[in-house]
């Protein structure tokens, strides 16, 4: 019939155009396409811009080793600290950090420690995670001891903290009452590298992560209503403390995301944004919260789509039933005339 007919047509006009939503939703998203590659941000084999001279692009401090085929941020030993900094500041609206790096040492289970952290900040700190105090930006922790003894979660354990300089990471409590997110991985002691991806675009931060070497992203973190500047360095550093292990990061690689922006948001001077994430509370109130996941953010790419999915398929249900409703009239009233 042709009620039926337009119920069909309009679902796939619907198709096409969530269709073009999603491919320009998620076009940005990088493979590891060379082209977009940036690699005065990028940390790569055999390292040859890491070092000590002016024109390095990399530097590093403490008890950081570089070798042909890793960089060691500490030995599997007792009280080391060691960071790595890349020299150049991103000016980068939307990028994405992929790291490949490896914890691994002779210490059993939950007798190893402390963990890798990610950087990206206003400025080159000092080795060590978390030992920096109030900084300004972005920290990703890859953590692998409970310091909380009371703590329900499963370790090694990655979270995010954003921060303008007012609080600073709390070893005490794992970053517990800070965190915007994290998730468990299991990515210690593993025969194959693992990957951490850092994707920050148009406010949103995504983490994901590879630990089964298979070349699948797992996420483990997404929140909006972030707010990073651009100007700021990335880097990684990891510590040991009673307990060790190495900590050695294999490749840092740094992509460009080709997203666009609004005139306002072209015009604005992206160095002097604060860093700063929208939420419906603050992050002190996280350490309540037994998942670590509590945001007021934009809703994602999948949530929208099944949102509009559930929309459609009211719609169509209702058409349906009206056309039949209104064939079923028409055939009665046919036979009354």
């Amino acid at each position: 019939s042709l009620a039926r007919r337009g119920v069909c047509k309009m679902c796939h006009i619907f198709l096409l155009l969530w269709l073009l939503h999603f491919s320009s939703v998620y076009s940005d998203i990088t493979d590891g396409n060379a082209e977009h590659l940036k690699r005065e941000h990028s940390l790569i084999k055999p390292y040859q811009g890491v070092g000590t001279s002016s024109s390095s692009q990399w530097d590093f401090w403490g008890s950081t080793l570089v070798t042909s085929q890793y960089v060691r941020l500490t030995p599997d030993e007792r009280s080391k600290q060691g960071s790595i900094w890349n020299t150049v500041p991103c000016y980068l609206k939307d990028w994405e950090m992929h790291v490949q790096f490896k914890v691994h040492g002779s210490g059993k289970k939950n007798l190893h420690g402390d963990g890798i952290a990610i950087w990206y900040t206003k400025e080159r700190l000092h080795p060590g995670p978390g030992s920096n105090g109030n900084f300004h930006g972005l920290a990703i922790f890859v953590d692998t001891y409970p310091n909380d003894e009371a703590s329900d979660r499963s370790f090694p354990y990655i979270s995010a903290m954003v921060s303008n300089g007012s609080f600073a990471y709390d070893h005490g409590k794992d970053g517990r009452s800070t965190e915007l997110g994290g998730c468990s991985a299991e990515i210690r002691n593993k025969d194959h590298d693992t990957y951490l991806a850092i994707r920050y675009s148009k406010g949103r931060l995504t983490i994901m992560v590879d630990v089964d070497d298979r070349n699948e992203w797992k996420e483990c973190i997404d929140i909006g209503g972030v707010r990073l500047p651009t100007g700021y360095y990335f880097g990684a550093s990891a510590a040991t403390g009673d307990l060790s292990d190495n900590h050695d990061i294999i490749s840092m690689k740094m992509y460009q995301l080709m997203v666009e922006h609004t005139p306002e948001e072209d015009s604005q001077d992206w160095t002097k944004i604060e860093p700063s994430v929208s939420l419906l509370k603050s992050p002190k109130d996280n350490i309540d919260d037994p998942t670590g996941n509590f945001r007021s953010t934009p809703l994602t790419g999948w949530k929208v789509f099944l949102l509009l999915l559930c929309a459609l398929l009211g719609i169509v249900v209702c058409a349906v039933v009206g056309a039949v409703v209104f064939q079923k009239r028409q055939e009665r009233n046919k036979r009354f005339y």
